[in-house]
């Protein structure tokens, strides 16, 4: 009995292994989760160990909390209205101090509508932005990607009109690989490029102040 029941466990062990995919046994480690998106594990620790995600998240935080990253829109329209282009101009402001970062723009809308309809009216915003943005100098290679997400994730979950899900996002996507800077990995350097040279505008102003100070005393 013994026997017969290891035999038994061993069959269905066996045909468990032959109803997997071969190709599981060779992949990388993560390679079957999250729809395979997360299972570029060399890509992944590649990003992870050279910094390169963990200064695109910082980077984009900042790009959030220093202008405003987010613009609506009037129903069914992707106008830009006053308000809008306002916003877009503090964003193209911002974005030009960062010529080794690229950008990705999100169009939504809210539920009111088909999701065919509504995917191809948060496109139409986000190319609306895109195309302010490119106006503003930036660079359309900068915008690596425009994306919809329709009414699939709004803000408000509402079946009425809400003026907070008609939106887009612009957010930081990651940074241009050929740039130099990016290169010899120096994240640190791009993202902070402002504060050290704020710091050291004000540190020459100062000499400059000791200097005509001590000039006036002569």
């Amino acid at each position: 009995m013994q026997v017969s029941g290891r035999i038994v466990v061993l069959a269905l062990a066996l045909s468990g292994l032959a109803g997997c995919n071969p190709a599981t046994f060779n992949a990388e480690a993560g390679s079957q989760l999250d729809g395979g998106n997360f299972g570029n594990a060399t890509m992944n620790n590649t990003l992870i160990q050279s910094g390169h995600r963990d200064y695109t998240v910082n980077l984009n935080q900042r790009f959030a909390a220093e202008v405003p990253s987010t613009v609506n829109f009037a129903f069914d329209s992707a106008v830009l209205d006053g308000t809008a282009r306002a916003a877009l101009v503090r964003q193209a402001d911002w974005i030009r101090q960062f010529p080794e970062v690229r950008f990705r723009v999100y169009g939504h809308t809210d539920l009111v509508g088909s999701e065919g309809y509504n995917k191809a009216l948060g496109m139409r915003r986000a190319h609306a932005v895109v195309n302010f943005l490119t106006s503003q100098g930036i660079s359309r290679s900068r915008l690596e990607a425009v994306v919809s997400y329709g009414k699939t994730r709004p803000l408000v979950y509402t079946p009425g009109e809400d003026v907070r899900n008609r939106r887009t996002v612009t957010e930081v996507s990651g940074f241009v690989n050929s740039h130099p800077m990016v290169l010899n990995g120096k994240y640190a350097q791009i993202i902070f490029r402002d504060y050290v040279e704020s710091a050291a505008w004000q540190q020459q102003g100062g000499k400059t102040d000791q200097a005509v100070t001590g000039l006036g005393g002569n």
